[in-house]
């Protein structure tokens, strides 16, 4: 038996030949895809990319692409496989093992370009974050954040309804004709989504506020670092990443505290009874002269002596913190502890704390 019988033997109906010609493909599509990959991305980084002044280069948009072009090029190796083998035919209105593995490789490779082109999408919108980070304000960052999720949602809407076309044939107009009741189902099901998504439109024309704030609204405080189509993500002081829904920050009360134009703080200095009424007017004298003249605070801030408390004499203390900066308000607060300490004691009185006194009284 020569070699050109041994290529033409058959099994489950192909030859040797087809399964040889299967392998290859498949295994030159898996040992040249990074090779391909790469030839292909330098190709589209030079046509979408030639302004590199903003510090985004060719090794972001590789990291970026390298996985769903590899994936691509190995299922376009795998639908030319498939192409070299036989099928069995299938019975009438079947598809059969051949339809069925057709059908899949299609889904596929729809799937693996819209892969592609979510990551393309990305990697635009560095670009353009890149360019924003040079200007002052934040609302350009806003907008490309918003562009971006809404680019992303009309690739996933477009890919779905091309895999419903283009390879289950079906009429997409006939469907969305005949939903009816299904339909209405659909939209309820879809209210909630619906609400985020215009809610997002107003924010991004009311600017209640914007990326950077600090804001508070239903219990929850934190920095906004993200705001997207359908909810809004916040930094809390603890680090915990909150994802919030932008119909909440539109119909509940929200504070940004980013603009208030103060920091309030109120607290107590509790004195021992023994302190004079001399002493208590001079201690008061101080800390209201030493919060007037301090840079940080303005002149609304008030030193009262204001109640007899069951174990000390209690002053108040009201003070405004000319700062946005949490950490800047701590070490004011900080400060003007630090300087009450030595208002007290050097007035020769002194801080009580929780006692009481027991009088025994002999008939």
């Amino acid at each position: 038996m020569d070699f050109q019988e041994i290529l033409d033997s058959s099994f489950w109906g192909n030859t040797i030949e087809n399964y040889l010609w299967f392998s290859g493909i498949i295994l030159l599509a898996v040992v040249f895809k990074r090779f391909i990959s790469k030839k292909l991305g330098n190709l589209i980084f030079k046509l979408f990319k030639k302004d590199k002044s903003d510090g985004v280069g060719a090794d972001h948009f590789f990291e970026l692409m390298i996985k769903p072009v590899e994936f691509l090029i190995v299922l376009v190796g795998l639908s030319f496989a498939v192409s070299t083998l036989n099928f069995p035919d299938p019975p009438e209105e079947e598809l059969g093992l051949g339809g069925v593995i057709d059908l899949l490789i299609q889904i596929s490779i729809v799937v693996s370009v819209t892969w592609s082109l979510l990551r393309l999408i990305d990697f635009f919108g560095l670009v353009l974050l890149r360019r924003a980070e040079k200007t002052e304000g934040t609302t350009d960052d806003q907008i490309i954040q918003f562009l971006k999720e809404a680019l992303k949602i009309f690739t996933y809407i477009f890919s779905f309804l091309f895999i419903l076309g283009a390879v289950f044939k079906l009429n997409i107009g006939a469907m969305v004709a005949g939903l009816g009741i299904g339909g209405l189902a659909i939209a309820l099901a879809a209210q909630d989504t619906l609400e985020n998504v215009i809610a997002s439109f107003i924010i991004f024309l009311d600017k209640p506020f914007k990326q950077g704030d600090y804001i508070s609204v239903s219990g929850a405080k934190g920095v906004v670092e993200r705001i997207g189509f359908r909810s809004t993500r916040i930094r809390t002081l603890e680090k915990s990443y909150l994802t919030i829904p932008n119909k909440m920050l539109i119909s509940d009360v929200l504070d940004n505290l980013s603009l208030r134009t103060f920091r309030r703080s109120k607290f107590y200095i509790g004195l021992v009874y023994s302190t004079t009424q001399d002493q208590i007017k001079s201690i008061v004298s101080e800390i209201q002269k030493y919060l007037d003249d301090h840079e940080m605070t303005n002149e609304d801030g008030l030193v009262r002596f204001e109640e007899f408390g069951d174990s000390s004499l209690n002053i108040m203390v009201l003070l405004y913190v000319d700062t946005q900066q949490y950490a800047e308000f701590l070490e004011v607060l900080e400060d003007v502890n630090f300087q009450i300490m030595e208002i007290v004691k050097r007035n020769g009185s002194d801080f009580a704390f929780p006692s009481t006194t027991v009088y025994l009284q002999k008939e």
